[in-house]
């Protein structure tokens, strides 16, 4: 009896839904920043969690 599954289409999917989890977290303390530090962050960080949440629609379908 062979038990070898195929999880390799897993892992993308878990791996970008820790980092989609990494960001939010990141945008939920951008308060605790100073206000520079705020402007300069905010918009990678937005910028970043479009591109993994484009990343995992594309895994999905």
């Amino acid at each position: 009896m062979e038990l070898s599954m195929d999880l390799q289409p897993v892992f993308p999917h878990h791996d970008l839904l820790i980092e989609l989890g990494r960001v939010e977290m990141a945008i939920d303390y951008l308060d605790e920043r100073s206000e520079n530090e705020r402007q300069a962050l905010r918009p990678r960080l937005l910028s970043r969690m479009d591109r993994l949440r484009d990343e995992l629609a594309r895994l999905v379908v």
